[in-house]
């Protein structure tokens, strides 16, 4: 699989999380993804050559293989990673989704030159409002997925342990014949390191989410204080500032305008201005 194209997805999505999210999204490249590319494809790249029963009986070491490994470890963790980090998709197109509409708001009110177009497309997306939901359920997502596959973990290999030597009867095996595993030790160091891993990012999402609750009460509880400003988007403040700017530059020429007709209309207090001038 294209990791690195994962990963320059993701980036994307890590300008706009929190710091506990770049800290998640670290600890899944670098010691998830990375310890399964460079070194746990290596570990288990021969289980199946590898794994042998003390019989010559055709199909058996096959049918004793999948009895007791019905999914590789490492289609495993790849199907893992895959759904874990699919939920912070959801969140780089509603990213995607309100730079469109900041966009559209700067080509409505003229201000659509490359460099606003490009200061929208570098901005900070503010954790709030619709975005807020998005971002809270794909925290959901990720600890709901890492969870499950914890527990498939656990069902499919009690322990989280490799043995060393199984025992295996079924069909086509003549008898109960004992079979044995390569590098149990190797492998059981690598799933508790995954499995350690993996319950660091689920303390992390638990940790994000707590974060983005009790921020969010702390706003609601600040703004009931201290009535909302209409600060919404990027441009929103520089907009409203420069609306006000332009209000007020209208009202100054309005004054200008009228203070003309009056002295067009009495032209001693022009006179009377002439005269404190030269004084």
């Amino acid at each position: 699989m294209n990791w690195a194209g994962l990963y320059t997805v993701l980036s994307g999505v890590n300008r706009h999380s929190t710091a506990i999210g770049r800290i998640w999204l670290s600890v899944i490249f670098i010691f998830r993804i990375m310890v399964l590319v460079v070194a746990a494809e290596s570990v288990w790249g021969d289980e199946k050559s590898a794994f042998t029963c003390n019989t010559q009986q055709p199909g058996c070491n096959s049918v004793c293989y999948d009895h007791f490994f019905p999914i590789s470890h490492i289609r495993l963790w790849a199907l893992q990673l895959i759904l874990v980090t699919t939920p912070a998709l959801l969140v780089a197109m509603h990213v995607a989704y309100q730079q469109h509409q900041e966009k559209k708001l700067l080509v409505l009110t003229g201000h659509a030159d490359p460099k606003h177009m490009e200061e929208v497309k570098k901005h900070k997306m503010r954790i709030s409002g619709s975005l807020w939901w998005t971002y809270v359920c794909s925290v959901v997502f990720r600890l709901l997925f890492e969870a499950v596959f914890m527990y498939i973990f656990y069902m499919l290999y009690p322990g989280y342990q490799m043995v060393r030597l199984v025992k295996c009867e079924a069909y086509p095996c003549p008898n109960t014949v004992d079979c044995f595993i390569s590098r149990p030790t190797e492998k059981t160091i690598f799933t508790v390191f995954m499995l350690v891993t993996s319950s660091i990012c689920i303390f992390l999402n638990m940790a994000e989410l707590v974060y983005l609750v009790v921020r969010a009460c702390a706003r609601r509880a600040q703004h009931s204080s201290n009535p909302p400003s209409g600060k919404g988007s990027f441009y929103g403040h520089k907009l409203s500032s420069e609306y006000k700017q332009n209000e007020i530059n209208q009202l100054l020429t309005e004054q200008d305008g009228s203070l003309k007709d009056m002295l067009r209309r009495n032209p001693g207090l022009q006179e009377k201005g002439d005269r404190c001038s030269a004084c």
